[in-house]
């Protein structure tokens, strides 16, 4: 299920009101069902994955919150960080690598997989968790039901925001108790509706010419193409953009606050700015987890420490 549809509005439109009359522990249970419903739409089978990462890096969080002993900690991150990236290597990059060995000559099978609804973006969450655990910048989540609700939230389990347990946390379980207001959604919708417009109105209109110049580049003239490239720009920053804003503003709608993914990137001043206001959740993500640690691991190697974390960030 995708939000511009008439499936998804028929099925907030039956959600938000039992949402808002529930109380308490009955406010997680009809979130968390909420959003099995809307994550199974796709192929319901793929809600055991979800299941399994979610197990697992709850039991292991609490296993580091427990140990006082480090090389214990060490062992339950790692496996916590292991097996949320197993699971995104097997379904979304084991193809891929085979592709590339089969044409090195070594033949292994293919599987015949389809990529499960949002793996990325729940897999960076999921790491994100027992990462700051393991740091101890947030507590070890001891209710399964909030922890499953950070996960699998529906207005970001597609395409994010990227969001951070020391910062969702507090807020679903402050809002177990303290529902949204119409202020809230009154805002949360109208930021919708907002992306809505950019993602159907311009994204979706101007796609098609796109694909249009671009499956056929040879037959048009230079002219023609930058033109097309242009439009992609605009195509690509309104579809993802408007997403945002669609996720953004069905939180706000049942109270919460996400944070923002998209700061006007094509009126920033150098590369190096438009990478900090596009797709902010990402590149915050990766500065936080992987660039900032490499960086200061390989701090004696200088400029070129610096330099080779750079590579291995973007490379990811």
């Amino acid at each position: 299920m995708v939000f511009n549809t008439f499936t998804f509005l028929v099925f907030f439109a039956i959600f938000f009101p039992l949402y808002f009359a529930a109380k308490g522990t009955s406010r997680h249970v009809v979130l968390f069902v909420g959003s099995c419903i809307f994550y199974m739409w796709f192929i319901p089978k793929y809600i055991l994955i979800l299941f399994l990462a979610i197990g697992i890096d709850f039991y292991a969080a609490l296993r580091i919150e427990r140990s006082s002993d480090e090389r214990n900690r060490k062992y339950w991150m790692l496996v916590g960080v292991v097996n949320t990236c197993a699971l995104l290597f097997i379904f979304k990059y084991y193809n891929f690598f085979i592709g590339n060995l089969d044409a090195l000559g070594l033949h292994i099978p293919f599987w015949n997989i389809i990529l499960p609804l949002g793996l990325s973006f729940h897999t960076f969450q999921s790491l994100s968790y027992v990462i700051d655990v393991y740091r101890k910048k947030v507590p070890a989540e001891h209710n399964l039901l909030v922890y499953a609700n950070y996960v699998m939230m529906f207005p970001q389990i597609v395409a994010g925001p990227i969001e951070r347990a020391g910062e969702v946390m507090p807020q679903l379980h402050a809002r177990m108790a303290d529902p949204a207001n119409a202020s809230d959604f009154t805002v949360g919708m109208t930021r919708f509706f907002w992306g809505l417009v950019k993602k159907m109105v311009v994204a979706d209109n101007i796609g098609p010419y796109v694909t249009a110049v671009y499956n056929n580049y040879r037959y048009h003239t230079g002219t023609t193409l930058l033109v097309a490239s242009m439009f992609f720009s605009v195509q690509i920053y309104a579809d993802f953009s408007g997403y945002s804003d669609m996720a953004i503003g069905l939180a706000r709608a049942l109270g919460f606050r996400f944070s923002e993914n998209f700061d006007l990137p094509y009126f920033s001043r150098s590369i190096a700015e438009l990478w900090r206001r596009w797709h902010i959740s990402l590149s915050s993500w990766l500065r936080d987890y992987l660039y900032t640690p490499l960086a200061f691991a390989w701090r004696k190697a200088g400029t070129w420490g610096i330099y080779a974390s750079l590579l291995v960030t973007f490379a990811l």
